[in-house]
């Protein structure tokens, strides 16, 4: 498995946990499990409320000797009720503090949404901050603080499309190494990604099984990745899982990947996913899949009233 290299050297693990919608208890067992069986980078934001349980875990896992602070990645990511520049610093210490880390691999601006202090997810139109209220730019200068600082060694953002990409870099003293978005053979985002290299700016992909949940719950009315009959062929051609062959797909292509689960079974899968050799055949066929299919559609943020628009989230 390759690693993503930043500038200074440093190396993050392609593959890595991710632990959005993980319960607290499951979190903490998720993270040791994947400590276990080999993954070295795990994926966290505050909005997940689960750090607490996560720093239980990793305390545990340095403590008893399994791994130490140096040989893990960890990533995180300021929530939307933060963006101005005072509470950017604050909440790093916050989530430094749950996690019990000194300080982060990588930290992420979550959404390039604003919301007001304390509100977790907008439900009228006096929840949001205009981008004149808590400009980017304001935002991003704070970021570049918690690198100066120590607190974070590299500094990123999410959800960002190239509107907002250049809106940043136009800004940046420090230029975002890392874009974290939605990412699959269902959505493959390749002008953004082109768009990252050429700027020098990583990808990792979330959801990089397609989030089926989201069709069970209604959410939206897409196909499911893992069901699609070309992904399946290909595992069987190679004696794999679907979810294997999406998450080889998704290194493959030199990004990074960060399924979620809590089972163990599940845990151990995905990550014997990057011992796959997909084929240029096989390549070729995923690349052309059908699509494009967000699953993720940011509705939250586009309520009526919003400041926002479709324009400021997706390309």
């Amino acid at each position: 498995m390759k690693p993503l290299t930043f500038k200074n050297k440093d190396q993050m693990p392609a593959l890595g946990l991710g632990t959005w919608k993980s319960a607290p208890k499951e979190a903490y067992d998720a993270v040791l499990e994947a400590i276990k069986v080999g993954y070295r980078h795990i994926d966290c934001a505050h909005i997940y409320n689960n750090e607490k349980e996560i720093g239980e875990a990793l305390a545990k896992a340095f403590r008893e000797g399994w791994v130490k602070r140096e040989e893990l990645w960890i990533t995180s990511k300021l929530w939307n009720d933060c963006h101005e520049e005072e509470h950017v610093l604050p909440a790093l210490q916050q989530t430094l503090e749950d996690l019990q880390l000194d300080y982060l691999d990588l930290y992420l601006v979550h959404w390039p949404v604003a919301v007001k202090k304390g509100v977790d997810f907008a439900s009228t139109k006096e929840d949001f901050l205009t981008s004149e209220e808590a400009p980017l730019a304001g935002t991003w200068s704070a970021m570049e603080k918690a690198v100066d600082s120590g607190l974070a060694k590299h500094i990123g953002i999410s959800n960002f499309n190239i509107s907002k990409l250049n809106e940043i870099l136009a800004a940046a003293r420090l230029q975002p190494e890392m874009n974290q978005v939605e990412l699959h053979p269902f959505l493959q985002q390749n002008k953004l990604i082109d768009f990252c290299r050429e700027n020098n700016i990583h990808v990792t992909g979330y959801a990089p099984l397609g989030s089926a949940y989201r069709v069970a719950d209604k959410e939206v009315d897409f196909p499911i990745l893992l069901d699609s009959e070309l992904i399946q062929a290909i595992a069987a051609k190679h004696q794999a899982t679907p979810a294997q062959v999406a998450i080889s797909w998704g290194i493959n292509r030199g990004t990074a990947v960060i399924p979620k689960s809590v089972k163990k079974s599940r845990i151990i899968e995905n990550f014997e996913a990057t011992k796959l050799q997909l084929d240029e055949e096989d390549i070729r066929q995923i690349n052309s899949l059908e699509g494009p299919f967000r699953y993720t559609t940011g509705k939250g943020w586009l309520r009526e009233g919003s400041p926002y628009s479709r324009e400021d989230l997706w390309d």
